[in-house]
């Protein structure tokens, strides 16, 4: 975009030819929104008119809100910051599960909403799309608890101020920021439209400098009498655009690394220090015998909730952890320090560390290779562990995994992932039927990249509709859908009759969708051997087709993590009540 300073001036007689439509859409583009996400309603139709209209906008119509949501949120995984826009309650009701996704994972999304005409607000008429009482704040309500920043414009004189506070709010904070426009507003022109957007300008956030230095101090001064010293990079790493000084300070150190579970993808795997995933009672082999053994612990922008903690049952002790927070760092027991910004105390941090790769050798001292792989029958049906042996093969820097809730989170987090590969899954919120919607929108933003969704049945179920907009889209993604024939990961937490689902076809859904129109492959798998023809054809001749590949795999054929885990979740969840 132009800098206003070399913008043209507006043609004599058009100083007020600039709109509140025109404007938002240039506002989006202007923060690396290229690509919008929407359903039409009759509030926001105007509205759509006018993102349609600004060149370097893309207007994706989804088949429901709750996907357009999540393709919102996976497109601002791939490019920092993603935009769905929706209609009045019903709509907004609907995309509500998706921005409280967004908000569990830092991602700035915004959310436009198409509202009533502005003459309406403060009267006692009963509008469409509402609940029938003249009190149109039931949407607002609902919004309020899952984004940073909610505004209502109704009002051209503050609409400017009100859009650029939010947009800029929700990248502040890196949340979601609620938008509601009234539908008869887009269109008018009004002075404070009337030239480009100054360009964005969001101030820097300098540390506190004294809490900084007193921080670093005391954490080396903690680090430097530690034996066995280890670090562990948790899903805020990415809030806090700290990847780069987190590589300084493992370098720097000597010490190992490890991920948590959620934040997989945030830590490079082929790092000569990486030991794995560190989840407790199911992390990679040998990686929780080196953390919980060791005399401190760096964890570096950590999530600990029961699902990543495997029903509280983490061998982690306070006196022994520095953590590591995006704007906090707590040293054991001792001091906690505000106002310390997790890029800077880390890079400062790496020049007071004496190197020490005392628990780094001691896990090369006691790491066994996995074991040879099973022989097997001719024929033999597909097992699971032998599908993902396949999909690690098929990884590279040119492409992104995406793990749907469910026991693909278990598979999926067992994968080396090699230089510049992507990861993304939905751990905090774990909604199922989640990564449909993200995979569509992730792939629309990261075009360089090939994505890989390894969906469960189950899952698939609750949103398949959005197959039809990546073939729309002309999106190259793999999909691996493996049929078990239910809601795994539930049975392993509780079993009961409602963990039963219908079987589909899922191939033919997806051939039905995609009608001729597009291009699409679809295969089935029952075998190793049919797996490795339809992984040559979808790397080979379908290369540049959406490719829908069906695993048929046995109900109980689950990874061994997932027995664990589902084990300590469903103690977790069943406690009886405290004495009162």
């Amino acid at each position: 975009m132009a800098h206003p300073s070399s913008a043209p001036a507006p043609a004599p007689g058009h100083a007020c030819s600039g709109t509140l439509g025109n404007h938002l859409a240039r506002r989006l583009v202007e923060i690396g929104v290229r690509d919008v996400f929407s359903v039409p309603g009759d509030f926001n139709l105007t509205l759509l008119d006018h993102l349609v209209d600004e060149p370097e906008l893309n207007l994706i119509g989804c088949c429901n809100e709750l996907n357009a949501g999540y393709a919102a949120d996976g497109y601002a995984r791939a490019k920092g910051v993603g935009a769905c826009v929706v209609t009045f309650t019903v709509g907004g009701l609907s995309v509500l599960n998706a921005i409280a996704g967004a908000y569990s994972e830092n991602l700035p999304v915004i959310c436009i909403v198409g509202g009533p005409n502005s003459n309406d607000y403060g009267t006692s008429r009963i509008l469409h799309h509402t609940i029938g009482l003249p009190d149109f704040t039931q949407e607002l309500s609902c919004f309020q608890t899952v984004t940073c920043v909610q505004v209502v414009v109704n009002n051209l004189g503050d609409a400017h101020e009100q859009i650029d506070t939010a947009i800029s709010t929700a990248l502040k904070e890196s949340k979601p920021a609620y938008i509601s426009i009234s539908c008869n507003l887009s269109g008018i022109p009004h002075p404070t439209f009337s030239r480009e957007p100054v360009p964005f300008y969001l101030a820097p956030k300098v540390s506190n400098y004294l809490g900084l230095e007193a921080a670093v101090e005391a954490t080396a001064e903690f680090l430097n009498k530690a034996v066995k010293p280890v670090i562990i990079g948790g899903p805020k790493l990415r809030v806090a655009k700290a990847q780069k000084a987190f590589m300084e300070f493992a370098d720097a150190s000597g010490y190992p690394v490890a991920v948590m579970p959620s934040g997989k993808g945030l830590v490079p795997e082929h790092h000569p220090h990486f030991i794995g995933t560190y989840w407790g009672a199911v992390s990679t082999s040998f990686c929780s015998e080196i953390v919980e053994s060791a005399d401190a612990y760096v964890f570096v922008g950590p999530i600990f909730n029961d699902y990543s903690s495997v029903g509280y049952s983490l061998l982690i002790k306070k006196e022994k952890t520095i953590m590591v927070d995006p704007n906090r760092v707590t040293i054991g027991n001792g001091p906690s320090l505000g106002w310390v910004f997790m890029a800077d105390f880390l890079s400062a941090l790496a020049k007071k560390l004496k190197k020490n790769s005392t628990a780094l050798d001691n896990y090369r001292r006691i790491f066994v290779p996995s074991g040879m792989p099973l022989m097997r029958e001719k024929d033999e049906p597909l097992r699971v562990n032998v599908l993902f042996k396949h999909i690690q093969n098929m990884l590279g820097g040119d492409t992104t995994v995406i793990a749907e809730t469910g026991d693909s989170w278990f598979n999926c987090q067992k994968l080396r992932l090699p230089e510049n590969c992507g990861y993304e899954f939905q751990m905090q919120y774990g909604s199922i039927g989640w990564s449909v919607g993200a995979t569509l929108g992730y792939a629309q933003a990261a075009r360089d990249k090939r994505v890989i969704a390894c969906i469960g049945d189950g899952s698939f179920q609750v949103t398949a509709q959005d197959i039809s907009t990546m073939i729309r889209c002309g999106q190259r993604t793999i999909i691996f859908l493996i049929n078990n024939g239910g809601y795994t990961i539930e049975v392993e937490i509780h079993d009961g009759p409602y963990n039963v689902i219908k079987n589909w076809d899922y191939t033919g859904l997806v051939d039905a969708i995609h009608n001729g129109e597009g291009k699409c492959w679809t295969a089935k798998v029952r075998t190793e051997d049919e797996l490795t023809a339809a992984i040559a054809a979808a790397t080979g001749e379908q290369k540049d087709s959406l490719c829908f590949i069906e695993i048929f795999s046995h109900k109980d054929d689950t990874s061994k993590e997932l027995l664990e885990w589902g084990s300590r979740v469903s103690a977790a969840n069943s406690r009886p009540p405290n004495p009162q």
